[in-house]
């Protein structure tokens, strides 16, 4: 073979690598950009802020808080975590440091007691609804009874409600039936349930004869009956404060806070039967 011809065979190879090497950089500098661009976008969304805020809140406003997160993910919000229990759980938790954005109460006293440790930022505190105590039977038989009568006359009947020691519908039911000098009549036939739900349960299921509740918690129950709802005079205050937790860390938080206590929540909270909160003067 002659030089020329070695020559030529010897460029069309080293050009052939090149071109090749060339086609290889240009292919993996593509796939580089597409995954720092792939990175750029999760960090931009990242697991946090892909769900809306974290709420904690009692379970006697399941079905409503439901409700008012469909709404604000209608208006092009990301949907919010909700977790359920009774509120003394609720203030345990975030005490141990539970991840949550916002805290609900049942009641006054456990919001004071995050509070006084620190673990609500006091200034986002407000109350966003209030409900009432209602008696309830296992039995449909039509009864049109006081509620006095009716407690009075149950016999050795057990009557549920939720722990007077921790739970603030327990709290509000004690003090409702301690009011009207029934207390010590029906306190050995007291059956203390974990919330006000697990309360309700008793009555639907047969395993009380009576029970206190929630208004809201009653007129939602299909296996309850003869609902009657107590005098306000004998009854502590029902509200349900909410406030930002201390270590919420969500962007959207104060504003789905303030969402909550906001016209169109009110109009969820009233359809499902609580009360508007109005402070006194």
């Amino acid at each position: 073979m002659n030089g020329a011809a070695c020559w030529t065979r010897h460029c069309a190879r080293t050009t052939h690598a090149d071109m090749g090497l060339s086609s290889f950089l240009m292919r993996g500098a593509k796939r580089f950009l597409a995954g720092l661009l792939a990175m750029l976008v999760l960090a931009s969304c990242g697991p946090r802020e892909a769900a809306g805020p974290v709420v904690l809140a009692p379970s006697s406003m399941q079905e409503t808080l439901g409700l008012v997160a469909m709404e604000w993910e209608q208006q092009g919000h990301a949907s919010p975590v909700l977790s359920f229990a009774a509120t003394n759980a609720l203030a345990r938790q975030i005490e141990q440091g539970a991840p949550a954005d916002i805290v609900i109460c049942a009641d006054q006293e456990w919001m004071d007691w995050l509070a006084q440790r620190d673990l609500i930022l006091a200034e986002t505190r407000r109350v966003l609804a209030g409900n009432a105590l209602a008696l309830v039977s296992a039995t449909p038989a039509k009864d049109d009874r006081s509620i006095a009568a009716r407690v009075r006359s149950s016999g050795n009947g057990r009557i549920a409600l939720a722990d007077p020691a921790s739970v603030p519908a327990g709290r509000y039911a004690q003090a409702a039936l301690e009011n009207m000098g029934l207390w010590a009549d029906v306190k050995d036939r007291i059956v203390p349930a974990e919330n006000v739900r697990a309360a309700l349960t008793l009555v639907e299921a047969g395993e009380a004869s009576l029970g206190i509740v929630y208004a809201t918690d009653a007129s939602a129950s299909r296996r309850v009956y003869n609902a009657q709802i107590f005098d306000f005079q004998y009854v502590p205050e029902i509200v349900y404060p909410a406030a930002q937790t201390g270590n919420s860390r969500h962007v959207e938080t104060l504003a789905f806070l303030a969402f909550l206590s906001g016209p169109e929540a009110h109009a969820i909270y009233a359809k499902q039967g609580f009360s508007l909160y109005e402070p006194a003067p």
